[in-house]
């Protein structure tokens, strides 16, 4: 049997879970995630966990936050004043809002509180710091 080796390009299904057993996303009823092994086209523990395996394995990644999304980075977070944001827009803790970087970059941010007069905004992905959990189904290799 062939087995995964780093090129290949692969089909998986998978659910990702937090340590404390939350899921976060899953292929659940969609297609198979399809990418090339060793591209980093996922996080590295992941590209990491599946060489070696053949088509209809399944295996459990425990991943490390190092080897996922990285640690939370506090340099990340800023408190801006929140005059500067129109009233429009929805400002309660958890909500995904899109930035503009000076250069035109479009920068993902999350509200992580507000009051009267700032809004603490975190551009850390959200996984970050967190350690994760993966259960694997390879479903083919091409």
């Amino acid at each position: 049997m062939t087995e995964v080796k780093n090129g290949d390009t692969v089909r998986i299904h998978y659910t990702g879970r937090l340590t404390d057993g939350t899921v976060f996303d899953s292929s659940e009823g969609r297609d198979p995630l399809e990418f090339t092994v060793g591209a980093g086209h996922v996080i590295g523990g992941m590209d990491a966990g599946l060489p070696g395996m053949v088509a209809g394995d399944k295996k459990t990644l425990e991943i490390a936050c190092d080897d996922a999304y990285g640690p939370s980075n506090p340099d990340a977070r800023q408190a801006i004043p929140r005059e500067g944001i129109p009233d429009d827009i929805p400002l309660e803790p958890g909500t995904q809002l899109q930035m503009q970087t000076p250069e035109g970059q479009v920068l993902p941010v999350t509200v992580v509180e507000a009051d009267e007069a700032t809004v603490t905004l975190d551009a850390n992905h959200p996984l970050a710091g967190k350690d994760l959990i993966f259960d694997i189904e390879l479903v083919s290799i091409n």
